[in-house]
Parts: structure tokens; sequence; C-alpha cells
């Protein structure tokens, strides 16, 4: 004898849950802007770098001479002090999640740490382009100064320049990250950062036998072309091979340091 069971009264089939989607790499770019404001830190260090770009241009217009007063030169000024504090800030934003304790909860709501690497990089670059943007205003402001008692007051720039200016700032701040990933502590970073490559510039100038390979790996000197409006082959060569011992290989060794490191 066969017997049904008939369901009982008022039973709910269960649901079935959609899959959850993952946050696209827009969504966490926009998320780790906002880390870079969110923190105390990271706030002043932004407020600090607008600040540093209008206090070169303030002393430029009291001390420079007239001719010098233009928005070449107030642009080309405004980069250096800048450039030093950009990688801090790339420091910050890529340490900020173990330095802070927010790794475990980071890590677990999106699992594949490299596409949070990839939205913290995007947004330092972002941000070293912002960087550009406010030394062209600043630079803009100077120059309107400048013309109205007596400066220059001269607007011709190449566009070259402004181009050089945007690969001397995302470097910077690039391989301020690079040196943040492979540590992942802010101090031990930008120490790091300071540190080594001031080391090997020191003693580039004074061990003949390392003078040659300063030529091409000192970022000092593999730099300092990106303020003029022109680079030869030869220049690009070396700024490649500088970057490519300073930058990419921090950034490989430290993502892949960032990827097997255990969340705790």
């Amino acid at each position: 004898m066969t017997t049904t069971t008939a369901p009982a009264a008022g039973a709910v089939a269960p649901r079935q849950h959609t899959p959850l989607r993952r946050p696209s790499l827009l969504r966490l770019t926009v998320v780790e802007l906002r880390k870079l404001v969110d923190t105390r830190a990271g706030l002043w260090l932004l407020i600090t770098i607008g600040l540093v770009a209008a206090a070169i241009v303030t002393l430029q217009l009291i001390y420079a001479g007239d001719a010098d007063q233009t928005f070449a030169t107030f642009f080309t000024a405004s980069l250096l002090p800048v450039g030093f504090l950009l990688p801090v800030l790339g420091i910050l934003s890529i340490t900020s999640e173990w330095s802070q304790r927010t790794a475990l909860s980071t890590y677990a709501l999106v699992p594949r740490r490299e596409r949070v690497v990839a939205a913290k990089l995007i947004a330092v670059v972002l941000a070293a382009l912002a960087s550009v943007l406010a030394s062209l205003a600043v630079a803009a402001a100077g120059t309107l100064l400048a013309g109205a008692t007596g400066g220059a007051g001269d607007w011709r720039i190449g566009g070259a320049q402004v181009l050089h200016a945007v690969v001397f700032q995302v470097a910077n701040v690039l391989m301020g990250a690079g040196f943040g990933l492979l540590l992942l502590n802010p101090p031990l970073a930008i120490v790091g950062y300071l540190l080594l490559p001031t080391v090997w510039t020191v003693l580039g100038g004074l061990i003949r036998s390392l003078r040659g390979p300063a030529g091409w790996l000192d970022t000092g000197r593999t730099m300092e072309p990106l303020f003029t409006d022109h680079l030869t082959a030869g220049q690009w060569g070396r700024l490649a091979v500088s970057l490519l011992v300073w930058l990419v290989v921090p950034v490989a060794a430290g993502l892949f340091r960032t990827l097997r490191r255990e969340v705790s």
C-alpha cells in the first residue's frame, strides 16, 4: 500500500537567493578615493600638497626676477615639492588596510585582493593627475598676479612640459605605492622610500665604479630631464630602466607578498 503525504498547510517553499554581484573596479576605486580623505593623515597630506604648491608660487612672486615670473616657471617650480609628498600618499593608501586593521573586513568583502590593490593604484594615480591640475591652477593664479604687479606674465607653455609633469608625478606616487606594497608598514615604507634611493645617489657620487650604473638607476638623475621640454631617446631609456628597478620591481614583489600574506 502506497501513501502520500500532503504538504502541510501554510508551508513556504525555500527561497532561492540570487548570487551577490561583486563590486566593480570603478566602485572600488571610488571607495579608495574616499579613503584618501577619510583619514586625518590623508586629508592633511592633501591639504599640505596644495599649500606647498601655493607657497612655492608665492615665494617666486616675491623673490624671482620679473623675467622669471611666467606660467611655465611657476608650474615647473611647484612640481618638485609636490612630487616629494605624493609618494607618502601612495604609501598611506596601500598600507592603510594593515595599519588600521581593516584588512580582514576588506578582503572578506572582496576576496580577490588584486582587485583591491588595482583600485588603490588607480586612486593614487588619479590623485597624482589631480596634483598636476592643482599645479596648473596655482601657476595660472601666479601668472595673473605677476602680470598685475609688473612681472613677465607670460602664459606660454609646451604641451610636452605638461606631459612630462604627468609622467613625473605618476611615477613618484607609484614608487611610493610600490614600497608600501612591499613593506606593508607605513613608517618602514616611508623610511625605506626616502633612504634607499638617497643612499644609492650618495654611493653613485662617491664610488667611481658606480657612477656609470648610477646614470641609469638614480631616479634623481633620470627624472631631471622631465623638467625640460624635450627628452632624447637615451634619456627616456635611462628613465625606463630606473623606473623598472624602483617602481615595477617593488610593485610586482609587493603584490606577490600582499596576495600571500595571512590576514589576522
